[in-house]
C-alpha cells in the first residue's frame, strides 16, 4: 500500500498525518510504501525537553551553525544515509514537494561548510510531525532538535510527534502516550494555528538555552 489503483500523493500523505497514520516503507530500494499506526506514539512535549550542561556548553561553543530550511533535500538525503533506512525514492519525492509546498521544514547544522546534522518533519495546523534526523559529529542531532524545539515554541506548536521513542529521545524528555491519548492531541493540534517560520532568524543560543529553562 499504496498500488496503483491508490496512488501516494502528497494530499494523501497530509490526509493521513492528520488521522494519526504515516508511510514507511521496508528499504530505500523496495518501492512499496505502508502504513503505520503505532499503539504507543512518541512525543516531545513542548515544555519538557532537556539541554544537558554539557549539550549547553557545545552550543555556546559556535562552532557549530544552526540554519532553517536551507538544505530540505540535503537533510532528508543524510538522514537516508545508513545502511537501513525506511527513505526510499516514492518517501523522499514526496517529502521535497511538501517543504516546496510550505508544509516541511528542516533545522540544519554546520560545521564550517559542511552540513553535519539535521532533523525535518512535516507541518499541519499546531502539529510538527518529526520524520527523522541524522548526526555526523558529536551533538550535531541534539542541537538540531533544541532549535527545532524552540522554535516551535516560539512558532505556536502545541504538537511535536516523534512517531516512535528510543533511549536517545527519551534521554531529550520524550514520551510514550497511548494512541487514543495522541489522536485526541492531534485532533486539537491539526485544528490550530502555527507557523514555523514566523519566528524568523536563528536565534543566538544563549536564547535558546535561557527559553528552554531546561537545563540540567
Amino acid at each position: 500500500m499504496p498500488d496503483d489503483d491508490n496512488v501516494l500523493t502528497p494530499e494523501l500523505l497530509l490526509q493521513a498525518y492528520q488521522i494519526g497514520v504515516f508511510p514507511m516503507s521496508e528499504g530505500r530500494d523496495d518501492p512499496d510504501v505502508f502504513w503505520v499506526d503505532p499503539t504507543m506514539r512518541g512525543i516531545f512535549p513542548l515544555n519538557g525537553f532537556h539541554i544537558s550542561r554539557s549539550l549547553a556548553r557545545t552550543m555556546r561553543r559556535g562552532h557549530l551553525r544552526v540554519t532553517t530550511d536551507q538544505a530540505f533535500m540535503q537533510v532528508v538525503a543524510g538522514c537516508a544515509d545508513r545502511d537501513e533506512t525506511w527513505i526510499n525514492a516514492t518517501i523522499f519525492d514526496l517529502y521535497c514537494t511538501l517543504f516546496d509546498r510550505d508544509a516541511a521544514h528542516s533545522i540544519e547544522v554546520w560545521q564550517d561548510d559542511q552540513l553535519v546534522g539535521g532533523v525535518y518533519g512535516v507541518t499541519i495546523g499546531a502539529a510538527f510531525f518529526g520524520e527523522s534526523m541524522f548526526s555526523r559529529v558529536s551533538d550535531a542531532s541534539k542541537v538540531a532538535l533544541a532549535y527545532l524545539v524552540d522554535r516551535l515554541r516560539l512558532g505556536g506548536f502545541s504538537l511535536f510527534d516523534t512517531q516512535f521513542i528510543t533511549p536517545h529521545l527519551a534521554s531529550l524528555g520524550a514520551i510514550e502516550i497511548e494512541r487514543n491519548a495522541y489522536r485526541a492531541a492531534l485532533a486539537d493540534a491539526v485544528a490550530g494555528e502555527a507557523s514555523f517560520t514566523a519566528p524568523g532568524p536563528i536565534p543566538p543560543a544563549q536564547d535558546v538555552i535561557q527559553r528552554s529553562g531546561q537545563t540540567s
